[in-house]
C-alpha cells in the first residue's frame, strides 16, 4: 500500500465511518491524510496494520490523552516506535455487543423456524462477548424491555424487522479466532477500552457491563478456539450438540481476509449443516464475490446469504429489507 493509497483509506474514514461517531477519530483521520510525514510512517507497517482505529487506539494504550489533532500528530512522532510496536502486537478486535441487538432478530427468526435451541458459532469472537446475546437485555423504538440481563442494548428499527417477544434459547456457544481474547484479564480488558472511539461513552460502559456478564460465566465459556476460521469452522459445526441448530455468524470480521479466504469460507459455511448470519460492510454471493453495502457507513446483515437489513455499525440502528 503506497503513501497515497494509505491517504485515501484515512481521508474514506473521516470522511465515511467516523462522522457522527467520534469528531475525535474523524479529525484524526483527516489529519493524518493530510500529513505526508505521519503517511511516510505509516507504510512503514505491513499494509493490513494501517487501519486508523488500530493506529489511534494504540496511541491512546500507551496514554495519550485524547487532544487536538496536532497533538496526537506530535505523539506518533515522539514515540512511533513504540506505537509501532502495539499496532505490531495487537488487532482491532473491538468486541462490540451492541452488535447484539442487530444480530438477535435473525437469531430468533432462525429458532423460530427449527423450533430447536440454538448453538452460536461465531467467526473472529475476540473475548466472545457477542456470543451471550441471550444474556443481556434489549429496548428496541424504546419498548418494553426484553430480557433481564446487562448491558440493556437500545436499537431504533425501521422496515418491519421480526424483534422477538422472547430471546432465543442458547444451548452450546462457540468461536475461532486468530486471537481470542481472556476478557477475564485487566491488560486485555484495558486494550478492549481503548478500541472504544473517544467520545462514546455509552459504548465504554455498555463494554464494562458485558465483560461483567462474561466474568461471571465458569471457565471456559464461551469456548473460544485458536486458529484460522477455514481450518475449524467445520469441526465446531460437527461440535454442536444433536438437537440444536447450529448458527455460524461473524460481525465486521470478513473483511480483514483475502478475497481468496473470503470465498473459501462462504464454500465452506454454505455446504455444512448450519445456518449462516453474515453483518458486515458486504454481503457475500454464492459465487462468494462481495458486493457491498450500497449505504456507505453501514453494515448489511445477512441470512443465509440473503441480505435482510442494513445495520448500524455498533447496533444502534437497524433498517429492515422490504420484503426480507
Amino acid at each position: 500500500m503506497t503513501v497515497g493509497a494509505t491517504a485515501a483509506m484515512f481521508q474514506e474514514y473521516a470522511r465515511t465511518w467516523f462522522p457522527g461517531h467520534s469528531d475525535a477519530y474523524a479529525q484524526w483521520a483527516a489529519g493524518v491524510a493530510a500529513d505526508e510525514g505521519l503517511l511516510e510512517l505509516l507504510v512503514g507497517l505491513p499494509s493490513q496494520k494501517r487501519q486508523p482505529n488500530l493506529v489511534f487506539a494504540a496511541a491512546r494504550y500507551l496514554g495519550f490523552p485524547d487532544g487536538d489533532f496536532e497533538e496526537l500528530a506530535a505523539f506518533l512522532r515522539g514515540r512511533w516506535e513504540e506505537v509501532a510496536a502495539v499496532v505490531l502486537a495487537r488487532r482491532t478486535q473491538t468486541n462490540e455487543p451492541g452488535r447484539c441487538a442487530t444480530l438477535l432478530p435473525a437469531f430468533a427468526r432462525i429458532a423460530e423456524e427449527t423450533g430447536r435451541p440454538l448453538s452460536l458459532i461465531e467467526v473472529g469472537p475476540s473475548a466472545g462477548l457477542c456470543l451471550l446475546p441471550d444474556l443481556y437485555s434489549y429496548e428496541y423504538d424504546a419498548g418494553a424491555r426484553l430480557g433481564s440481563g446487562t448491558p440493556v442494548l437500545s436499537c431504533t428499527t425501521s422496515g418491519a424487522p421480526p424483534v422477538p417477544a422472547r430471546l432465543p434459547e442458547v444451548a452450546w456457544r462457540a468461536g475461532v479466532d486468530l486471537n481470542p481474547l481472556d476478557g477475564r484479564d485487566p491488560d486485555t480488558v484495558r486494550w478492549l477500552e481503548c478500541l472504544v472511539w473517544p467520545g462514546q461513552e455509552h459504548r465504554l460502559a455498555r463494554l464494562r457491563e458485558a465483560l461483567a456478564t462474561l466474568q461471571s460465566l465458569g471457565p471456559g465459556v464461551p469456548r473460544l478456539r485458536q486458529g484460522d476460521l477455514n481450518e475449524h469452522i467445520a469441526d465446531l459445526v460437527a461440535e454442536a450438540p444433536a438437537g440444536t441448530t447450529p448458527v455460524v455468524f461473524h460481525s465486521a470480521v470478513l473483511a480483514y481476509l483475502s478475497p481468496y479466504d473470503r470465498s473459501r469460507f462462504a464454500r465452506t459455511v454454505r455446504s455444512l449443516d448450519c445456518r449462516w448470519v453474515s453483518n458486515e460492510s458486504f454481503f457475500m454471493e454464492p459465487a462468494g464475490e462481495t458486493v457491498p453495502s450500497g449505504r456507505p457507513g453501514w453494515f448489511t446483515l445477512a441470512v443465509d446469504g440473503v441480505p435482510v437489513a442494513h445495520t448500524g455499525q455498533h447496533g444502534a440502528e437497524l433498517h429492515w429489507l422490504e420484503g426480507a
